[in-house]
Formats: C-alpha cells, sequence, structure tokens
C-alpha cells in the first residue's frame, strides 16, 4: 500500500544510500577515520529518520484511520502496533 510519506521514505533512504556509497569510497581512499565517523552518523541518522517517518505513518493511517472507520478491531490494532513497536 502507497502511502503520502513513502516518496519522502524513499528519498531519505537515497540521501542514506548515497552516503553509504561515500563512506566505502572515503574507506578505499585511506580518507581519515573522523571523516568516516561523520559520513557514518549521517547514513545512521538517515535510516532512524526514515524508521520514524514510516513508522509514524502508519501509526496515523494504518491503525488509527482503520479502527476509526471499522476496518480494523482496537486488538487488532493493539496487536499489530506491539509488532511495530519492537522496531522503534
Amino acid at each position: 500500500m502507497q502511502h503520502a510519506s513513502h516518496p519522502d521514505i524513499v528519498k531519505r533512504l537515497k540521501r542514506a544510500h548515497g552516503h553509504l556509497a561515500g563512506v566505502i569510497a572515503m574507506i578505499e581512499e585511506g580518507r581519515p577515520c573522523v571523516d568516516l565517523a561523520q559520513q557514518l552518523h549521517a547514513v545512521e541518522s538517515a535510516i532512524t529518520n526514515a524508521k520514524r517517518v514510516m513508522i509514524q505513518d502508519h501509526m496515523e493511517h494504518c491503525l488509527a484511520d482503520g479502527v476509526g472507520h471499522g476496518g480494523k478491531s482496537a486488538k487488532d490494532a493493539l496487536s499489530e502496533f506491539k509488532a511495530m513497536a519492537k522496531y522503534l
């Protein structure tokens, strides 16, 4: 299912992909560890932000709207939330 947030998530992941490719190139070039750590931090942040946006979107649209419009029972929504919570 495509959500409105998915294009933003893809953009964030592409940014992380670019940073990761840069880190690999930096390692191969023998760049200083401080530079590598900085770029790895950027990769980690981009992935964390993408995950956060995806989980928030899921909670707002799949869980809340599903229960609100009769698509899911509260029990089913809670079970789904618990499954998602392990990735927070």
